[in-house]
């Protein structure tokens, strides 16, 4: 908020002669008086150089009793103490250096400077009014003031007024963002909006913001209604498309939600947080219509560089918790050609293989990861559980016996293997140690309870 303030030091007119008093006087006083103001003020600023403020207070307090009316004097003194932290001093001298010549920029900038630096941002509002008047810049530093008093209606103004005059800020924007999260602010930018884009029709930007504007009221034909105004007025706009995608699946037209967003999940201008919201539901969307399938594999395929969301994996996730196996199996297998040593998918695979009673393919998949990841126990587990469902038994047995050492600390997984090889022995005929794997499994359950208890 804060501007830096240089102010020149010398002016020679300040050590000119007093006119009036050339002719009362003779011309050795008046040369002496001259000399004595300028040894003095030379000596502050000697002295304020080397941090001795006190003895260039000392000074500029002689350059004082010889002109008692030079605004160059009061200022110097100001900065002095403002340097001291004496913010009453500063402000007084600033003050009445201004009064001397209102037209002295720097001394009202020397008033600014102690009203910043107190948080006396009420005061400082009035003297930042002042300084507009020397130069326009300083209407960003009466916006940051509005917003630290809560002046936000007049921060708006203020916001909406240079946006359309030297153009929009970042700053500026957040701020705006910041006073439209209040409702009773929104009604007014709306207005605003409205009028901006009957002025500029042409203009994308006014639009957007009054479609962000009437979602977060929940006025939804609103926003349709701005949405359809600016793919009229700009056909080739990929904003309108973001709130037309919605009307359409709201209407249940999937044809046409699926072209708008096509051109959203394309398009460079929009935000990927947006594009990931239009694939969600979407994805909502084809669990109901799985006719649009294929137009779901095409919209992941928009995301394929994007490093820090998995988007086929997630989707995978969210129709296993739908219990929608096949299609969860689908976005996995999807999402494992891109990643193929992504642990975590693959265990979520072979869940959802056994599922889906996928055996046979768990088995061969299962034994493919034991030879990428030999060490992996729930690799071993589910070739050990597929063999078994396929009465494989040796197998099983096999798979099962090697896995159980790699486990460490998941007594969980080692309940299941337990569990397992007790089935494995069980078909292979051997009950004395299908007995001894099942008594293992219940022996760890229990110890389970107790540590619970």
């Amino acid at each position: 908020m804060k501007k830096s303030a240089l102010y020149s030091l010398l002016f020679a007119l300040f050590f000119a002669p007093t006119y009036l008093l050339a002719q009362e006087e003779p011309k050795d006083t008046l040369a002496l008086a001259e000399n004595k103001f300028e040894d003095s003020f030379y000596e502050s600023l000697k002295q304020k150089g080397m941090e001795n403020y006190d003895k260039a207070i000392a000074s500029l307090e002689k350059c004082q009793a010889l002109q008692s009316e030079n605004d160059v004097v009061y200022f110097e003194l100001g900065k002095n103490y403002l340097s001291e932290k004496k913010y009453k001093e500063a402000y007084d001298n600033f003050e009445k250096a201004a009064i001397i010549d209102p037209k002295n920029r720097w001394a009202w900038v020397g008033m600014y400077d102690v009203c910043y630096e107190t948080h006396d941002y009420n005061q400082a509002i009035r003297i930042v009014q002042k300084l507009v008047e020397f130069k326009v810049d300083y209407k960003e530093d009466l916006t940051s003031l509005y917003m630290n008093t809560q002046q936000y209606d007049k921060a708006l103004d203020l916001i909406n007024d240079l946006n359309q005059t030297v153009g929009k800020s970042e700053k500026r924007e957040l701020y705006k963002a910041q006073i439209l999260q209040d409702a009773k602010y929104q009604g007014p930018e709306k207005a605003n909006l409205i009028s901006k884009i009957k002025q500029f029709p042409k203009e994308e930007s006014n639009y957007i913001a009054l479609i962000f504007l009437y979602s977060k009221s929940n006025q939804e034909d609103k926003a349709l209604e701005i949405a359809q105004q600016l793919e009229k007025e700009i056909p080739t706009s990929d904003w309108a498309q973001v709130s037309l995608f919605k009307f359409h699946l709201n209407n249940n037209d999937g044809v046409k939600a699926v072209n708008a967003m096509n051109i959203v999940l394309a398009s460079e201008k929009i935000d990927t947080k947006i594009k990931h919201r239009i694939l969600n539901e979407f994805l909502i969307f084809t669990k109901n219509n799985p006719q649009f399938d294929k137009d779901l594999d095409h919209a992941i395929g928009y995301f394929s560089k994007d490093k820090e969301v998995k988007v086929a994996k997630e989707i995978g996730k969210f129709f296993q918790t739908k219990k929608d196996w096949k299609r969860a199996i689908q976005y996995y297998e999807m999402h494992l050609k891109s990643e193929a040593d992504d642990m975590e998918t693959i265990i979520l695979l072979m869940q959802a293989y056994t599922e889906n009673s996928q055996f046979d393919v768990l088995e061969a998949a299962s034994e493919e990861q034991m030879q990428m990841f030999p060490s992996q126990p729930q690799l071993y587990f589910y070739n050990g559980l597929a063999n078994n469902q396929l009465k494989n038994y040796k197998k099983a047995i096999a798979s099962l016996e090697t896995g159980i050492d790699f486990i460490i600390d998941d007594p969980n997984l080692e309940i299941n293997f337990n569990l397992q090889l007790g089935e494995a022995y069980n078909g292979m005929g051997d009950f004395k140690k299908k007995d001894t794997y099942f008594t293992k499994a219940n022996a760890l359950i229990e110890k389970q309870k107790l540590q619970h208890q």
